[in-house]
This record gives C-alpha cells, structure tokens and sequence, in this order.
C-alpha cells in the first residue's frame, strides 16, 4: 500500500503528470524534459525524483547527462486499484438504470 500512495502522490502534480506524458514518446535527457516548463532544471529534476522514487520512471547517467524512460508497470498497482471502484460505479449506474426502466422513466 505504501508504493500506491507514492503513485498517487507522485501523480497529483500536474508537471509530474506532464513529464509521464512527454516519456510516453520514448526516453529523454533530463535537461530535454525541462524544456517546456518555466523552471530550473533542479526543480525539474525533484520532479522526477518523485517519479522514480514511486517507480513511475528509471533514471541511468550516460557520461554527464540523465537519461529518462517511463518504467508504466509502476502504473499497474494503481490502474488495478481503480479498476475496482470502476466495477463498483458501473454496478451503480446499472442499478438506476433497472430502477427508472422498473419505474416507467
């Protein structure tokens, strides 16, 4: 449960959000995933941080740079947990569907 929480922190930030989507196109360099936010390359960096320390990229230096890739199986946790809560609504909505048909709606 405690990695579920780091996910789920980790993916209450909208910049941390932003950095997942641009690594669904493929690995980038550190200084490259900055790039399109108005911050230091430090603050990005803590960014993903969080990320790889909820598991939701894998961090390797090459020479100077840092390289970034999504690691989505730190997903898995978090997507299954929903998916329970979706079976749950679903059973809800299907429940007032049978009740306005019973009731003439």
């Amino acid at each position: 449960m405690e990695n579920l929480n780091k996910v789920f922190a980790a993916l209450s930030d909208e910049t941390r959000r932003a950095i997942l989507g641009q690594l669904m196109q493929g690995e980038a360099r550190l200084s490259d995933l900055a790039a399109p936010f108005n911050m230091t390359q430090t603050a990005v960096s803590k960014h993903v941080r969080v990320l790889s320390d909820a598991g939701l990229l894998v961090m390797e230096k090459r020479g100077r740079t840092r390289h970034c890739r999504l690691n989505a199986t730190g997903m898995k946790d978090a997507s299954d947990w929903l998916a329970d809560y979706q079976t749950f609504w679903t059973r809800q909505f299907d429940n007032l569907a049978q009740h306005l048909i019973e009731e003439g709606h």
